[in-house]
């Protein structure tokens, strides 16, 4: 039995643009992928390479820089002409590899599928998984083969996110009904790795058909594999939000779902690992959803990790001359761009341009303190108290508001009659607290430190 979640919104899911389209495979490849060395929550990954090094499909080109890290693959096979802060999604510059493709697509040495992967034991696995450098490719990216390796033991709720309740992205549906199989071996696969009888897919009604492939599978192949149909709402697809509608448990306030014995996947990071298992492949390639009012053709295409999100504008037929605005991922959570040279990385799920009559801003947002934000917030925060708060400095008044466990989902903006920029706002309040707390711990230990000092001149 579905529980349902407090809050959320309604909105029109405008999917129907590429809900119905299979995924295509790039119909020229591009000439050079830029591949950033963050592509993961944590340290930046190290470069294995320098200019003038040829690479292959597949290959170690990104050494993890730290515990929290994932490493970094080749995604196309030619020669590296620049190693370099190039533009990032996540805004700014990060440094990155850039390959020169021979379009030969030659795989490297390194991968490798392995002999028999039903006798590989949870540890092998998780090794395989962090050696294919997985992350979480709904967005949140963090390492997945950390999140199973210290689950392992103390969850006993898996859960796959093909929730896709943002609107416009159909990556994942149309995953489901093309690649059944990768979905249910790489659910198979977790549910070996963390000890469980079944694993849980999370999936929303507006998906019906995609829900009906995958009951048909698991029933064929006996797959420890259940699925749970939710009632489309947004922001069903948020972690804490599936947990609550598969198990009924709340995620306490600053905790992670493994506190309440629950882990959650993204459908293409389940996918991935079973790539890397049963074909030893990395992560090399995304599943992008290119749609809005300013692309000519909306579709869903596949290309190699790096491709440049213009290359993918023109093989969906170019931008209207009226398009004022590129997100990349989708409306609610995405972000902003302000150049098409941006690459797409492990977790970059759409490519979003808008056009014409879209733009509802206005000159000057006002809060009309109507409550309509606190009413669908899912997370029970009060986002006009914190907004107060933000802009006005009170940071310890915004601390205590909880801004920490915003997700950023968006309802509260969407719902805002007086059009605030609430989530931005509370972004750069999240900085703002998060700086000053380190301020705040820097000084202690500075005092200490002082302290520390003159006590040991007085025993002198």
């Amino acid at each position: 039995m579905a529980h349902a979640f407090f809050g959320g919104i309604h909105p029109n899911d405008m999917k129907a643009a590429t809900n119905e389209k299979a995924i295509e495979q790039l119909a020229a490849a591009p000439a050079q992928v830029v591949i950033p060395m963050s592509q993961h929550i944590g340290a930046p990954c190290k470069p294995l390479v320098a200019v003038g090094d040829t690479v292959k499909v597949g290959q170690r080109i990104g050494e993890p820089g730290g515990f929290v890290s994932a490493p970094i693959h080749a995604s196309v096979s030619g020669k590296v002409v620049a190693v370099e802060p190039r533009e990032f999604g996540m805004g700014g510059k990060m440094l990155s590899v850039v390959i020169e493709n021979d379009m030969q697509n030659t795989i490297s040495e390194e991968v490798k599928p392995v002999e028999n992967p039903d006798a590989l034991t949870p540890e092998q696995l998780v090794e395989i998984v962090k050696n294919a450098g997985i992350v979480g490719m709904g967005g949140a990216t963090f390492p997945t083969h950390i999140k199973i390796s210290g689950g392992i033991g103390k969850v006993d709720t898996v859960i796959i996110n093909a929730a896709e309740c943002e609107p416009y992205i159909t990556g994942d549906h149309r995953t489901i009904l093309e690649r059944t199989g990768e979905v249910i071996g790489g659910a198979a696969l977790l549910a070996k790795m963390f000890g469980l009888d079944v694993v849980h897919v999370g999936i929303e009604e507006n998906k019906m058909n995609a829900v009906e492939v995958l009951r048909k599978a698991i029933a064929e192949t006996h797959a420890p594999v259940v699925v749970d149909v939710f009632h489309t709402r947004y922001p069903q697809g948020a972690e804490k939000q599936l947990c609550q509608a598969v198990t009924g448990r709340q995620v306490p306030p600053g905790a992670l779902p493994a506190a309440v014995g629950c882990a959650v996947f993204n459908l293409n990071t389940t996918c991935a690992i079973y790539r890397a298992v049963y074909q030893g492949m990395p992560v090399v390639s995304k599943v992008v959803t290119v749609s809005g009012s300013g692309v000519v053709e909306p579709k869903n295409v596949e290309c190699p990790i790096g491709t440049p999100i213009s290359h993918l504008f023109d093989h969906c037929g170019g931008l209207k001359e009226t398009t004022f605005k590129i997100i990349m991922g989708g409306p609610m959570m995405g972000l902003a761009q302000y150049s098409t040279d941006v690459p797409i990385a492990k977790g970059s799920g759409a490519i979003l341009a808008f056009a014409e009559n879209e733009d509802k801003t206005v000159e000057n947002p006002t809060c009309i303190r109507c409550g309509k934000c606190v009413g669908v917030c899912p997370m029970h925060l009060e986002p006009l108290y914190m907004y107060m708060y933000e802009r006005k400095g009170m940071l310890e008044e915004l601390e205590a508001a909880n801004v920490l466990d915003c997700i950023e989902c968006g309802a509260c903006t969407y719902t805002c009659p007086g059009r605030l920029h609430l989530v931005h706002t509370f972004r750069s309040g999240k900085q703002k607290v998060n700086m000053a707390k380190a301020a705040a711990k820097a000084a202690a230990e500075a005092a200490a430190a002082k302290d520390a000092e003159k006590a040991e001149k007085k025993e002198a």
